[in-house]
């Protein structure tokens, strides 16, 4: 089982809560704990073994815990997640092959596309895609449509993989911290479209890639996941989106991989990665 503790920082928390796993005979296998002292907030993550009802344990532990705590445990069942995307492939079968092998812990129960370009690579391996477009439709139609086709999944994640529409406040308050976009820069650097016409045009060195859950703020979610790779000036935009494929591909794997971990703590627009 895996418990995520956020509470006010006191004296002794550690000390009442490995007394509380110690007395209902559990085995701490793995433990990290930090301490924003700004805000004076407390925050542990402790993989435990043994029998135990969860109720029961989180019964115990809320009695231990500061009364305005956040306290969360995990079994380890496999999450759902949908991927959706537009017409770029590369972060599409990077997940799909990982899940392919065994090698993603979740399980992709659809994909949602607004054109077809990736149907058939999709089906290939027995997942179902939706193919539903946004042509000669108002936003609140295609959005109200993609809605009523993720409730069938009911999914506890929803990966937008080069999804390249920007979608209403209204839609992502359904998912809040459960929605993950993959951006083409080093955020908060160069938000919205075109980053590598934006990057070359300011004669960066660096290029990279920003995994962050989705907010109603455009490309200002909490980070999740971030990496970068040098460039230099002869780089066009055109190439610099070519070399930035696999960064893209790349982050936005390792992201979906911790938060399916549970290594991903949200805390107001920043995260805890423990």
């Amino acid at each position: 089982m895996i418990i995520i503790i956020d509470c006010e920082d006191q004296k002794g928390l550690i000390h009442k809560i490995t007394g509380v796993l110690a007395g209902l005979n559990l085995n701490i296998t793995r433990n990290r704990e930090f301490v924003e002292k700004q805000l004076n907030r407390f925050y542990m993550r402790t993989v435990v073994e043994g029998d135990v009802d969860p109720s029961v344990l989180k019964s115990a532990l809320a009695a231990v815990l500061p009364t305005d705590h956040s306290l969360s445990i995990s079994t380890g069942e496999l999450k759902k997640i949908v991927i959706m995307v537009t017409k770029e492939e590369h972060c599409l079968t990077e997940l799909i092959s990982k899940y392919y092998f065994g090698n993603l812990k979740a399980h992709i129960v659809a994909v949602i596309g607004n054109h077809e370009h990736l149907k058939a690579y999709t089906e290939k391996f027995h997942i179902p895609y939706h193919f539903i477009s946004h042509e000669n439709k108002s936003r609140e139609t295609h959005e109200a449509e993609l809605l009523s086709c993720l409730k069938q999944y009911n999914p506890d994640y929803i990966v937008l993989a080069k999804f390249m529409r920007i979608l209403s406040d209204d839609f992502t308050s359904h998912y809040p911290s459960r929605m993950i976009n993959i951006h083409h820069s080093f955020l908060p650097a160069f938000k919205g479209a075109n980053p590598y016409r934006q990057a070359y045009e300011r004669g960066v060195k660096i290029i990279g890639a920003t995994a962050h859950f989705v907010n109603q703020d455009l490309d200002e979610g909490p980070i999740i996941h971030q990496e970068v790779i040098p460039i230099d000036h002869t780089l066009s935009p055109v190439k610099m989106a070519a070399a930035g494929k696999d960064v893209e591909k790349l982050v936005l794997s390792k992201a979906l991989q911790l938060v399916l971990d549970q290594k991903v703590y949200v805390s107001g627009n920043r995260t805890i990665i423990f």
